[in-house]
C-alpha cells in the first residue's frame, strides 16, 4: 500500500522523501468515458498522445491446486473476517457489470480444502449482494446470511477437498476501512460517478464483490472473467487469456497461476487503453491507463526500469507477468502481478511506483499470515524506497533516515509500535517508517552485499507462503549468527524509539 498521506503524516512524508510532486487532491485526473457515449475525441491541439498497442492474449492453463495449499489462522487483529476452517484453493469468478443500474451479477466456483471437521463453515460476502443457489459438489445446500457472513450449512471433513458453486447479484457496497488515513476511508468495490469500478481491499474488503475467505493467511489461485459494456475493459490479476468484443460488450478473462491473498486481488472496469514496454531481461510490462491519458504516462511506464533496479537488490522478479492499472483512487495498492494505482501526482510518482513494485517481493511473494505483521510488507519496502530515492537523486539516504528517526517516537505515541498498532488506525506511518529504520540499521551494520543476500534468501526459502514475525526473526538470526531478539523486540513492539546500533555476533 502507498505510504500514508494527510495532515500530520504529510509533513513526515515530505521529511522522509516519500512525496515526489505531492498534492492533497487529484490534480486534473483523467476521467473515463461512460459506456453510454463513445470515447471523447482527442483535442488535435494536444501535443501528447498516449500510445496504445493491442493487448497480448495467452493461453489459459490447467491450474495446479496444490500450489495454493495454505495454513489459515484466525487473524489476531481482525478476527471477524475470514474462517480458518477454509483453505481456498481456486476462485473461478464470472462477473457481469452493468454501470447503468450499478448491478453486478456473479457466478463463483470455489475449490477449497477443509482444514478441520466441522458441521458448517462460512465465507465472507457483502450484505448488499443477494445469493441465489449454493451447492457443494453439485448438491444444493442450505445457507444463512448474518451480516457479511455467508454460513454454509454443510458438514466438512478435515483435509477433504470440495467445490462450492453459487450465484449472486446486487449493487456492491464498499466496506468501512479501519483507518484514520485520508487517502481512503472504505475498502473493496468502489463505483465512480460515471459507473467505472476499481477495488483496493487491504486489510479486507474483497468480500464486497465475491464470496471469499478474506484473510491474509489463505492464498489461492484465480480465474476471473469480466463482462463489461463496450468500449470498456475489465482488468484483473495475472495473464490475460481472453479479450473479445461483440454487440453485447467486451469480455476479458484473467488467470493468476501463483497463489495470492485476497487483499492482493484487483478488479478495475473502465475505458482503458493498453501499452507496454519490457524489462532488461525481456519481460513485458503491461500498462492499462484511461483512454487518452497522456499526463503522467511516462512516469507510469517507469515500471519496467524499476523492476530492473529492484532485481539488482532482491533477485529475479518472482512472477511471470506484470501490469499496472490506473484507476480513480487517491492511493495505490501492490495487487499481485497487476499493481493498482490512483490518478494523482503523488501516486504516479516514480518513487511510489517503485514502492508498489518492491511489494511484489515483500508482501506478495511472501505475505504476512496475520495483520499484526503488516510491517513485514511495509518496512522493507519503505527502506527500498529510501534507497531508490537516494540512488535516483531524489533525496539523500541520510536525510530520509535522520528525519524518519526524528519522527519515530511521535508515530509510536500516536499509532502504537509497528507490531502492536491500534486496530482502528490501520496503515499508519508507524508500519512504514519504524521498521524501515530497523532494517537500515542492519543494512549499515552488515553492508549492502550481505544485507541483500539475506533479504533474498528469505524470499527464496518462503516463496509463495504467508509467514510470521517469528519466522523472519529466526531467519535473520541464523544468517547473521547473532542474537537479535532484543533488537527486533525493541523496534517492532517497543514503545520507545530504540537507540542506534545492532548487537555484535
Amino acid at each position: 500500500m502507498t505510504p500514508r498521506r494527510g495532515r500530520a503524516a504529510l509533513a513526515l512524508l515530505v521529511a522522509t522523501g516519500v512525496l515526489a510532486g505531492c498534492s492533497t487532491e487529484q490534480d486534473a485526473a483523467d476521467e473515463l468515458t461512460p459506456p453510454s457515449s463513445s470515447a471523447a475525441a482527442s483535442d488535435p491541439t494536444e501535443d501528447a498522445v498516449a500510445p496504445t498497442s493491442p493487448a497480448p492474449v495467452t493461453d489459459a492453463v490447467e491450474q495446479d491446486l496444490d500450489l495454493a495449499l495454505s495454513k489459515p489462522v484466525e487473524d489476531s487483529v481482525y478476527p471477524d473476517v475470514g474462517d480458518p476452517r477454509v483453505d481456498a484453493l481456486l476462485y473461478d469468478l464470472d462477473l457481469t457489470w452493468s454501470p447503468t443500474d450499478k448491478r453486478l451479477e456473479g457466478e463463483a466456483v470455489i475449490d477449497f480444502r477443509a482444514t478441520r471437521k466441522a458441521p458448517r463453515f462460512q465465507l465472507d460476502l457483502g450484505p448488499g449482494l443477494t445469493v441465489g443457489e449454493v451447492s457443494i459438489d453439485g448438491e444444493v445446500v442450505g445457507f444463512a446470511r448474518r451480516g457479511k457472513n455467508l454460513v454454509v450449512k454443510a458438514p466438512i471433513t478435515a483435509d477433504q477437498r470440495y467445490q462450492l458453486s453459487m450465484d449472486y447479484v446486487g449493487t456492491p457496497e464498499p466496506a468501512p476501512a479501519p483507518t484514520t488515513r485520508q487517502d481512503f476511508s472504505t475498502t473493496g468495490f468502489t463505483i465512480t460517478d460515471t459507473g467505472e469500478v476499481w477495488t483496493m481491499q487491504e486489510p479486507y474488503g474483497a468480500y464486497t464483490w465475491y464470496p471469499v475467505n478474506d484473510q491474509p493467511s489463505d492464498k489461492a489461485l484465480y480465474d476471473v472473467t469480466i463482462h463489461a459494456p463496450a468500449p470498456w475493459t475489465g482488468i484483473s490479476n495475472g495473464h490475460l487469456t481472453e479479450l473479445t468484443s461483440d454487440d453485447d460488450g467486451t469480455t476479458t478473462s484473467w488467470q493468476l497461476t501463483e497463489p495470492a491473498s485476497s487483499y492482493l486481488i484487483t478488479l478495475a472496469i473502465g475505458d482503458y487503453a493498453h501499452s507496454s514496454n519490457t524489462t532488461a531481461s525481456g519481460m513485458r510490462v503491461d500498462y492499462w491507463t484511461p483512454r487518452g491519458m497522456a499526463q503522467h504516462l511516462d512516469q507510469v511506464q517507469t515500471g519496467a526500469a524499476s523492476i530492473d533496479w529492484i532485481e539488482s537488490k532482491l533477485g529475479p522478479y518472482p512472477f511471470d507477468s506484470l501490469g499496472l492499472v490506473v484507476t480513480d483512487s487517491m492511493s495505490a495498492m501492490e495487487t499481485q502481478t497487476m499493481v493498482t494505482l490512483g490518478n494523482n501526482d503523488y501516486v504516479l510518482s516514480p518513487a511510489v511506483i517503485a514502492h508498489e513494485l518492491v511489494h511484489q517481493w515483500y508482501g506478495d511473494q511472501v505475505s504476512p499470515a496475520d495483520w499484526r505483521d503488516v510491517w513485514l510488507n511495509e518496512g522493507m519496502t519503505m527502506l527500498m524506497q529510501w534507497v531508490y530515492q537516494d540512488e535516483h537523486d531524489i533525496q539523500p539516504m541520510r536525510v530520509s533516515v535522520n528525519n524518519g528517526r526524528a519522527a519515530d517516537q511521535a508515530l509510536r505515541d500516536e499509532y502504537g509500535p509497528p507490531g502492536d498498532y491500534d486496530p482502528r488506525q490501520f496503515g499508519g506511518s508507524n508500519i512504514y517508517t519504524s521498521p524501515a529504520l530497523m532494517w537500515n540499521e542492519l543494512r549499515v551494520e552488515l553492508g549492502d552485499d550481505e544485507f541483500y543476500r539475506i533479504a533474498r534468501s528469505w524470499l527464496t526459502q518462503h516463496d509463495g507462503t504467508s509467514v510470521t514475525r517469528e519466522q523472519i526473526f529466526a531467519h535473520w538470526e541464523k544468517e547473521t549468527g547473532r542474537d537479535l531478539s532484543g533488537f527486533f523486540d525493541a523496534w517492532i513492539t517497543g514503545r520507545r524509539t530504540p537507540k542506534p546500533g545492532v548487537p555484535k555476533a
